[in-house]
């Protein structure tokens, strides 16, 4: 069960005037993955959330089913009153990471607890790369894998 935070910390679905309980409500894990994640990705600074093979599924996925999971790349703790946050990012570069990290704590703090009540305790970010714009990925892998094939001669004996 979830709660409010009010002046006086209530349940939701409950009556402040006492008018007694008419039930509770509860919010469900992927309801606060999904705000927070939409709430990450509209953050400035942050160009993806998850993790290389989390972002490839989640692609492959998308483009099978037509839509888009908001809550990918966001793990979620979901207590009665509180909720901790962890999420893996790739930052735009030249943006201060130390200062996309505290607007994205920001924005998803203010996002979960205003649209649900609870209290956000931790958020947790992983910075797991560094988006450069204008640089192909697929070029580096061909890259790698020409070094590997051809002989190289040992830097130690």
């Amino acid at each position: 069960m979830a709660t409010n935070d009010s002046r006086r910390t209530t349940a939701l679905g409950t009556s402040e005037t006492g008018g007694g309980t008419r039930g509770t409500t509860v919010i469900a894990d992927t309801v606060v993955s999904t705000i927070a994640g939409i709430a990450v990705r509209e953050t400035e600074g942050i160009h993806s959330v998850g993790g290389g093979a989390s972002r490839a599924l989640g692609a492959v996925k998308d483009k099978v089913s037509r839509s888009n999971d908001p809550g990918r790349g966001v793990k979620v703790e979901v207590g009665e009153k509180q909720t901790a946050i962890d999420v893996d990012i790739v930052v735009e570069y030249g943006i201060p990471i130390v200062q996309a990290s505290r607007n994205l704590r920001a924005q998803v703090t203010d996002a979960v607890e205003t649209m649900t009540g609870l209290e956000v305790v931790e958020i947790n970010i992983k910075v797991i790369d560094v988006y450069v714009p204008g640089v192909d990925d697929d070029d580096d892998d061909d890259d790698d894998e020409a070094t590997e094939s051809a002989p190289s001669k040992s830097r130690v004996q």
